[in-house]
């Protein structure tokens, strides 16, 4: 997981290494100083090669083109100017890159579901966003077992009413899982289906309704009407993005088309444990400022994790 980006950033950390040994061209001031001591302090001139090299990278391991430049930003002033030990920079340069990369991938506000749903008035509607392909309405059926499974009711809306593979996909998910699925025939008014799934929920004092919806090319501004049409009627409480981690930028740009016309909550990443690159995570956090409260890391039910920033730089950078 994670590969290439690792990869990249394992070479920074050993260029930074032979710099500190002299087999990288360093200033004459920082040749002095490191012959006559155990320590030394990285100049920005230094630096500034290594940090090039790693800005495109980032950029080839599909770390947006800003973010990546953010990274290096942070980096430059961890590094220069600071008095290192010869026999620690590995150390020093390592630990630099984890504090950076937390404060990228941690958003200022986080999403615990669980405790939302429990604050949250019934039944609490959740909004599923995202092109076709990217694993929305099975990423739907996983957030749906997890929440059973912390004790919640649930029912589907079937507001995907685009495509009649759809409202067949959501209620194969539904058998599977024994949860009912309010559905209309395709065509049918989006936000109609899910008010009456909010309708049925709250006779029935179901916790949570959540809510399939057509999947288009975002750049299409029938689906942003249609979308913003549903959010007006229903008001839903948690509108929540799931991109393709594969398709790196692409999810990027999808999130900010979603968040431009509908506003966006959180952000769910599918087939993580496919993606060799991982700079979608890293962009999508800090480009969208919204986020990520889960991960798709396979294709039963339960192959659905927490997403935890920590765990992700440390497997960014084991």
């Amino acid at each position: 997981m994670f590969q290439s980006i690792r990869q990249r950033l394992r070479s920074f950390i050993s260029s930074a290494d032979e710099q500190a040994e002299k087999k990288l061209r360093v200033s004459k001031t920082t040749q002095v100083r490191s012959a006559l001591s155990s320590r030394f302090i990285l100049s920005e001139k230094d630096i500034e090669d290594i940090l090039w090299r790693l800005q495109l990278d980032l950029i080839q391991s599909d770390v947006a083109v800003e973010t990546a430049g953010k990274i290096l930003e942070e980096l430059k002033e961890k590094l220069t100017g600071r008095e290192i030990e010869k026999a620690k920079l590995d150390e020093f340069v390592r630990n630099s890159l984890r504090e950076t990369l937390l404060e990228i991938i941690t958003p200022k506000t986080e999403i615990n579901l669980l405790e939302f749903i429990r604050n949250s008035s019934k039944p609490m509607k959740m909004l599923f966003l995202g092109v076709n392909g990217a694993g929305k309405t099975t990423t739907m059926a996983k957030v749906a077992e997890y929440l059973m499974n912390n004790g919640f009711s649930i029912i589907f809306a079937a507001g995907d009413t685009f495509r009649a593979g759809a409202i067949e996909q959501l209620e194969e998910h539904a058998r599977n899982l024994n949860i009912r699925v309010i559905k209309h025939s395709k065509g049918a008014d989006s936000a109609a289906v899910i008010y009456d799934a909010v309708e049925h929920a709250t006779s029935k004092n179901i916790d949570v309704v959540m809510a399939d919806t057509a999947g288009r090319m975002h750049t299409n501004i029938n689906l942003m009407d249609e979308m913003k049409k549903i959010c007006r009627v229903n008001n839903p409480h948690l509108k929540i993005f799931v991109g393709d981690a594969l398709t790196g930028n692409d999810a990027l740009e999808q999130a900010r088309e979603f968040n431009r016309g509908v506003g966006i909550d959180a952000v769910i990443l599918t087939k993580m444990d496919s993606d060799a690159k991982g700079g979608s995570a890293i962009s999508m956090v800090h480009e969208i400022k919204k986020p990520i409260i889960f991960v798709g890391m396979g294709q039963r039910y339960s192959d659905l994790q927490k997403f935890d920033a920590e765990w992700f730089v440390d497997e960014i950078l084991k």
